[in-house]
């Protein structure tokens, strides 16, 4: 099986696109309107300025029938900063590898999925309508696609999501749903020498409340709380009056996500003198292996098959993608479905060149047989 030219990926590298640049994200989308030139795929672009983004695309080719589309979705915005690919990681091919930020999360599944998109377009054998959603919003969270990607699954009957593949090329039919909130601790200032005993440590308070978090962990039901940042204080002879802390949360069950939601919202301070203030919610919902998930799957597999490799399934993943708002309403989604490679939000990323045109050809018959 041969490989695809590197040309139009490399651009896309070079092409730096992190979410809080919309310019480097527009320059994406229109490479992706380019590389849809000439083929029968007719293009929404949905300004994002106003939310400060860039901008989204919806792609439609296929059959102009009343069937459910396939719905196949891929994020341009990365999380490396304008930058990165003239200083930490140079872009670089290295035997099988090819280094450059953003080419596994996730530019390199972009990429092909899109050619696999317009080869079956221009060749009309889609199996049903293909709508093909591009974004510019996953990194932090998708507050501007998040409605637009609901509304485009629940009317869809298959969802495709081209997230980089998973240790050594696994697909993705399962994520853990993910949270976030920040707590504001308030106490009341004083010098620490001559008004200690006025003061209210805001510190001291938050440290018993990042204890009592972490202590949420249950591993064997699959929840993580996490308090990765800290912030606080004035000065180091000032009772700190303020301190605040971002948390991280992580469950397999919208059971379990709604109890963590009620504990982290619930915290009361310990001290009655301290406010405690909590803001935030579930993020990304849980994405559960159903049984029209499983029969997804297991389609895909028999297409990898013919095609020459074998197609396995990871485990629940920890991280969350806007494949968990499609799987969260209920359509059938499988997510991974990207380039192999390593390095994800790290100055090692790196994508599996030979992977590429295997996972092309599972995208292309995906589209081809999904009836």
């Amino acid at each position: 099986m041969s490989v695809p030219s590197l040309d139009t990926l490399l651009t896309w590298i070079k092409t730096e696109s992190p979410t809080d640049s919309p310019a480097g994200v527009n320059m994406m989308m229109d490479l992706v309107v380019a590389q849809m030139s000439g083929a029968p795929v007719t293009v929404e672009r949905i300004a994002g300025e106003l939310h400060g983004l860039g901008d989204v695309l919806i792609l439609r080719a296929g059959p102009r029938t009343d069937e459910k589309p396939i719905l196949v979705m891929s994020h341009l915005d990365t999380v490396h900063p304008i930058g990165t690919a003239r200083a930490d990681l140079p872009i670089r091919i290295e035997g099988d590898r090819l280094y450059g930020p953003g080419v596994y999360d996730m530019k390199g599944g972009a990429w092909f999925a899109l050619e696999a998109f317009k080869e079956v377009a221009s060749k009309g054998t889609a199996a049903r309508p293909i709508v093909f959603l591009v974004t510019p919003d996953e990194e932090i969270g998708s507050p501007l696609t998040r409605p637009m990607i609901e509304d485009l699954g629940r009317r869809s009957a298959y969802t495709l999501v081209t997230e980089p593949a998973r240790d050594n090329g696994l697909i993705v039919t399962a994520r853990k749903g993910v949270g976030r909130f920040d707590v504001h601790v308030e106490g009341r200032p004083a010098h620490a020498g001559s008004r200690h005993k006025d003061g209210r440590n805001a510190i001291h308070e938050a440290a018993r409340h990042v204890l009592a978090i972490e202590a949420m962990t249950d591993y064997a039901r699959g929840i993580t709380t996490t308090v990765g940042m800290i912030s606080g204080g004035t000065a180091v002879n000032v009772v700190p009056q303020h301190c605040r802390f971002p948390v991280d949360i992580r469950v397999e069950t919208v059971a379990d996500g709604e109890a963590l939601k009620a504990a982290i919202l619930g915290l009361k301070p310990h001290n009655p003198d301290m406010k405690v203030t909590v803001s935030g919610d579930m993020n990304r919902p849980p994405y559960e292996r159903t049984e029209g998930v499983e029969k997804l799957f297991e389609h895909a597999k028999g297409l990898a098959a013919e095609i020459g490799f074998e197609l396995i399934s990871a485990p629940r993943v920890g991280g969350g993608s806007d494949g968990n708002f499609t799987a969260a309403i209920g359509t059938p989604t499988l997510d991974g479905l990207g380039i192999d490679g390593d390095g994800a939000h790290t100055l090692q990323e790196y994508g599996v060149i030979s992977s590429i045109a295997p996972r092309q050809a599972l995208m292309k018959r995906l589209l081809e047989t999904l009836n």
